[in-house]
């Protein structure tokens, strides 16, 4: 057993940038409906919006769009609207991922999900992607009350797989998550994605952990941080 699974009973994920490879269907989708509305990206905005769950995240837009006169629920719907196709039918696994959580699951690990997307996003690509009965558990952070970084959402997830916090190994993919998992007592491997290069050594001076892939777990070319 690799060093990064010794003393592992769970393995959490989050699911955007991280399981999947999806962030960019986020920024597209940020673009066009600020275009679709008339306004104009404020700086920072995709790193001030960074582990928000999707309620925290439209109630974001809200505060720093004044002239945006929609409620927080209205938001959310076309925001679904607008992703549901693309999540379910553009959106690929993360390279090595199947196979690993297969492994994991042989090995009698608990899988779960903690994610700051919504229930009905996550749950419909699950099951388009064919690995929704892979998982014991699938945790939002609206479900838990808090977004990341707060431990909330991994801390419910170890929770209802019945397993000890100390006893998870959470995969995140930007700091906020990364911190939100350190927080809830858990060890953390950061995923490489391409949306969070720009914060590639913040990333590794918060994790345990650092993998291009999910094959490098298994041939043992992971990064102990």
């Amino acid at each position: 057993m690799t060093q990064m699974l010794q003393d592992i009973d769970a393995v959490i994920f989050d699911m955007d940038g991280t399981l999947i490879d999806s962030m960019w269907l986020w920024v597209a989708i940020d673009e066009e409906y600020l275009e679709r509305h008339g306004l104009t990206e404020p700086e920072n905005f995709h790193e001030d919006m960074e582990g928000r769950s999707f309620l925290e995240v439209a109630e974001y837009y809200r505060s720093i769009f004044p002239s945006l006169q929609k409620t927080t629920e209205e938001i959310v719907k076309e925001w679904h609207e607008m992703a549901y196709y693309k999540y379910t039918h553009e959106v690929p696994l993360k390279k090595g991922a199947r196979g690993f959580i297969e492994r994991m699951r042989a090995e009698g690990k608990k899988i779960g999900i903690a994610t700051s997307n919504s229930r009905m996003l996550a749950e419909d690509t699950l099951k388009a992607l064919g690995v929704w009965e892979l998982f014991d558990c699938v945790k939002t952070s609206e479900e838990a009350g808090a977004g990341k970084p707060a431990p909330d959402v991994y801390l419910l997830a170890a929770e209802a797989m019945g397993v000890y916090p100390d006893k998870c190994l959470v995969f995140e993919d930007v700091p906020a998550g990364i911190l939100g998992g350190k927080n809830a007592g858990m060890r953390v491997c950061a995923v490489e994605d391409d949306f969070s290069k720009r914060w590639l050594e913040k990333k590794r001076g918060l994790a345990d952990y650092y993998i291009q892939d999910y094959e490098d777990i298994e041939k043992g070319t992971y990064e102990v941080l």
